[in-house]
């Protein structure tokens, strides 16, 4: 079964400095239909105005995963991590027993274009810890590439979490395909661009809630950049 979520659909919050859509309850967002899907608890698309950010502030026992659209953000963390992430960078941040941080837009005239990401991990209390690596688009091209996982399979930035996240870039002809498990759900994010996810059209910001099947079919993309969560029921 697949269920469409319009991107006109989501949560939306306007800071003067920030705007942000909430796939999921979020802050002053609340809908109790779209608390979370499986583990996967925000996707808050965020636009962060030049020479603006989120001061310090604190996470404890969640995986946060950052993904970066347009311009970078400067990140900065107990931990003693001081970090730009750019375009094509995957960034992990395992909060476990607490860290603190700050994420800001040090550019004087461009807006930094983001996702924000939290999964719930299936392991609490762990010393928090950071990851970032790198995963240029010919590695995305025509194809779902593995960016994050429990077990760091392929290169990917691992989580202390079950799930899987892919990235791909689908243009024209290309199609992409994935092998699901019936017993779980998957969560496709269209990042940019048009998509056909199993045979229903998404548009920029449109998601595809899953679960039941065994097969993911991408095609018929026009400029599409995708993120896809393989996801515990």
């Amino acid at each position: 079964m697949l269920t469409l979520r319009k991107s006109k659909d989501r949560g939306y919050a306007d800071h003067g400095w920030l705007q942000s859509q909430h796939s999921f309850s979020f802050a002053e967002y609340y809908d109790p239909k779209f608390m979370g899907w499986g583990n996967l608890r925000v996707i808050n698309e965020d636009w962060i105005a030049a020479g603006k950010g989120f001061g310090t502030h604190g996470h404890r026992d969640m995986e946060i995963v950052t993904y970066v659209l347009a311009g970078s953000l400067a990140h900065k963390d107990s931990m003693g991590n001081i970090k730009a992430i750019p375009p094509g960078d995957v960034q992990r941040m395992s909060a476990g027993t607490g860290v603190r941080h700050s994420e800001f837009n040090h550019a004087p005239d461009a807006t930094t274009h983001l996702l924000q990401i939290w999964i719930e991990p299936n392991v609490t209390g762990v010393e928090p810890s950071y990851e970032q690596k790198s995963f240029a688009d010919s590695e995305k091209q025509g194809v779902l590439r593995l960016v994050a996982s429990q077990d760091g399979d392929r290169g990917s930035v691992t989580l202390n979490a079950d799930a899987r996240l892919y990235a791909g870039l689908l243009d024209g002809a290309q199609t992409a395909t994935l092998a699901l498990d019936r017993t779980r759900k998957s969560y496709v994010h269209l990042v940019r661009g048009e998509l056909s996810v199993n045979g229903t059209a998404l548009t920029t910001g449109d998601a595809a809630l899953i679960e039941g099947e065994s097969e993911l079919t991408l095609n018929q993309g026009k400029d599409a950049e995708v993120l896809v969560f393989d996801l515990t029921a």
